[in-house]
């Protein structure tokens, strides 16, 4: 499939090719010898810290060696959804001009689905017209078809922690039944909830537990993302000092997508030369341009909520949220308010808990822009 030339260096959204790819070559590493070693992975970050960029850019790299299919399972509510989006992610996955295409076309049409249209990509989405009972069925169906062939298939399914959220209960169950049984066809399983992910694959209750490879994404090296940035602008003639790159990654906390936001919004306003100035604007203007949405999250907070999530943007990362010093520090109330608020603002999903390198959990905002915004206010 031919991959589109971006109109920055510095893409928010899709995939533009490895040109535009920072680093993450360990964990690519990883991730081509878990294939190799036929094992499939668990992969997990925060959202918008680069997930499905990595297994695009993976994808990419190995397209020659193996069949390569990408579904995006977050928008599903049921079991009937996810054999909808795992037969549209095979078609909209491989090419109908060749020999396998053709035949897998002729194959998801012999289920009888109706296949329509979009009318922005032309992308065809699959709709089987069949009851939950009917779905083990049809995906057994599809993955045994992907198991015959004569190439490895690597199938990723992005925010797989999506599948506790269904009304049927057993989802994993059934699901891990069939996967078991396959040897042609190896899976990413990634998800950016990292309390649900540990539950279906960390727990040894449940139907996947220690049934794939575990590798968590973090952040991107500073000094390497600095000199990809460097290189970007260079590239295109635009001068900017490597101690203002290092100002912008700061203030986006490192966080690709934020790191990715600043740069592209730099980079197009700006002239030849980027001053300390030029990157202080665009982030003003970011944060100006999302302020109704952050007046929305204010409201929908409690005072003791709005409290603690002012705390966290403070501090940044908190360790100890219910510390005697913590509390004083910034007046909110008593240990049990504080735990209460906590557990509200992961429901909200604002905050998120996460292991630092030495293995200490720490609290912290989801949005880097919102805390940026809250931390000015």
């Amino acid at each position: 499939m031919k991959i589109k030339r971006a109109k920055t260096p510095f893409p928010t959204s899709g995939y533009f090719g490895p040109e535009y790819f920072c680093d993450r070559e360990k964990e690519t590493e990883i991730l081509k010898s878990n294939i190799k070693g036929n094992q499939s992975t668990t992969l997990v970050s925060i959202r918008r810290m680069g997930k499905t960029g990595l297994i695009k850019n993976l994808q990419h790299s190995m397209s020659d060696e193996i069949i390569c299919i990408y579904a995006d399972i977050l928008p599903t509510e049921n079991s009937v959804d996810l054999v909808n989006t795992l037969a549209s992610a095979i078609l909209n996955s491989i090419s109908i001009n060749d020999k396998f295409g053709t035949k897998i076309w002729n194959f998801i049409k012999s289920l009888r689905p109706v296949i329509s249209y979009d009318s922005l990509s032309g992308q065809p989405n699959v709709s089987f017209n069949i009851d939950l009972r009917e779905t083990v069925t049809h995906i057994d169906a599809l993955l045994s078809f992907l198991e015959s062939q004569n190439k490895t298939v690597l199938f990723a399914i992005d925010e797989f922690q999506q599948i506790l959220n269904y009304a049927e209960s057993n989802t994993d169950a059934w699901l891990r039944k069939i996967i078991q049984q396959l040897n042609n066809v190896i899976f990413i399983f990634s998800g950016s909830q990292h309390h649900l992910m540990h539950e279906i694959f960390s727990n040894p209750g449940r139907p996947f537990f220690r049934s794939t490879s575990f590798l968590q994404l973090d952040k991107i090296e500073s000094s390497v993302y600095e000199e990809f940035i460097l290189q970007k602008f260079s590239e295109n003639k635009k001068e900017i000092s490597p101690e203002v790159v290092a100002e912008m990654l700061n203030w986006a906390n490192v966080h690709t997508y934020y790191v990715q936001l600043i740069c592209n919004r730099v980079f197009i306003n700006s002239e030849k030369k980027i001053t300390r100035d030029t990157w202080k604007q665009e982030a003003l203007k970011i944060l100006d341009e999302q302020k109704i949405i952050f007046f929305g999250y204010r409201d929908l907070l409690t005072k003791q909520q709005w409290n603690l999530l002012k705390a966290i943007a403070s501090e940044q990362e908190v360790y100890s949220p219910t510390s005697k010093e913590f509390i004083m520090d910034y007046k909110l109330g008593s240990p049990a308010t504080v735990m209460r608020s906590l557990e509200a603002l992961q429901k909200k999903e604002l905050i998120y808990s996460y292991y630092n390198s030495e293995g200490k959990l720490f609290y912290s905002i989801y949005d880097v822009l919102f805390q940026r915004w809250i931390q000015k206010s």
